[in-house]
């Protein structure tokens, strides 16, 4: 894990005051440090009642709806951890605004890497350590869809009925409010085409909406998992739409140039598998049935492309800096190109 030296500072003596009322006990010395990884919540690295942890909130300014969800984050961290060990254990919430500003909770620590766009240095020129990687991937993902969600009393958790539909309304709705209620012929044909196409639902699980390789800290020497973060927008739901958002990030080396403009992913390296071998190896893992997946890809890079147009919108709002959220609106624009040459067969 890698920490900011441009830390976003939090009111750290009221918050000290706060945890003492709750009968925790928060340490100053060592001082708080900001994970450095991530574009929008805050994390940082806390000592409380003598142990590490990591308190987590939204950022600041107006938030996307449905987005940077702390509340529905603790309530599945804090149940999820019993039937999936890959999931971190959140022990307090705080949806009390006066405090930091925001809703915040803290949840157990799980030491990490976190792969970005590019490998490790002792992974490169290693494609079976590639391949192997994938594979937990894969394996990750169809662990958490079999997990029962009455197992661990999240199965009143979100509205798995009607759950594509939903998606593809609102990921509508936000490329609306993102280009300003005045979307362009790609945004609409898109959007036609994803209405025209509409697939009924397969299954129901719980779905994390975020599922990437930098979403899975692994173990520093064995590069194996030891948890998957970022569970904001978990919910109820199709679980191809989970897979069909790991492989939105999935760059090849003959892909659209708009992945590789992404850069989320490290998967062009060699030992990588490529998109439909991942989707082959999910299906036979998970039983499930993958037919009609071309409308899951479509949505899942038409929600990503959105994703980064509501990225920049930050940034020229000004409550976000840095010269990679100025970039973010030609990163929207290429992925609707990508989608588009999805939905008229060009692409997988």
């Amino acid at each position: 894990m890698t920490f900011r030296t441009d830390a976003v500072t939090q009111d750290w003596p009221r918050l000290v005051r706060y945890l003492e009322s709750h009968g925790h006990r928060f340490a100053l010395d060592p001082p708080p440090r900001q994970f450095a990884s991530g574009f929008a919540n805050y994390n940082y690295l806390v000592e409380v009642d003598g142990e590490p942890c990591v308190l987590r909130r939204p950022p600041p300014g107006p938030l996307p709806p449905g987005a940077y969800d702390m509340v529905r984050e603790h309530r599945v961290l804090s149940r999820l951890w019993r039937e999936f060990p890959l999931a971190p254990r959140a022990f307090h919430l705080c949806d009390d605004v006066s405090v930091l500003g925001a809703p915040f909770f803290l949840m157990e620590y799980r030491p990490g890497v976190s792969i970005g766009p590019e490998l490790p240095p002792d992974l490169i020129g290693q494609p079976a350590q590639a391949a192997r990687i994938a594979a937990d991937l894969v394996d990750a993902l169809t662990g958490l869809h079999r997990v029962d969600p009455a197992a661990v009393d999240l199965d009143s958790l979100g509205r798995p009925h009607g759950f594509l539909a939903r998606q593809l309304v609102g990921w509508s709705r936000r490329a609306h409010r993102a280009y300003d209620e005045q979307p362009g012929r790609i945004v609409r044909k898109i959007v036609e085409w994803l209405e025209d196409h509409t697939v009924p639902e397969r299954a129901v699980s719980l779905v994390h909406n975020d599922f990437k390789l930098d979403n899975v800290l692994l173990d520093p020497e064995r590069f194996t998992p030891v948890a998957v973060v970022d569970w904001d927008m978990c919910t109820r739901g199709c679980p191809l739409y989970d897979l069909a958002i790991l492989l939105s990030y999935w760059t090849e080396p003959d892909d659209h140039p708009a992945m590789h403009i992404l850069r989320q992913m490290p998967s062009a390296a060699p030992g990588f598998p490529r998109r439909a071998e991942v989707l082959e190896a999910y299906a036979r893992r998970s039983g499930i049935d993958i037919g009609d997946f071309r409308f899951y890809r479509a949505l899942s890079v038409f929600r990503l492309a959105i994703v980064f147009r509501q990225l920049f919108n930050l940034y020229r709002l000004g409550t976000r800096t840095g010269p990679e959220f100025a970039g973010f609106n030609d990163v929207a624009d290429g992925l609707l190109d990508f989608a588009l040459a999805i939905v008229d067969g060009r692409c997988d």
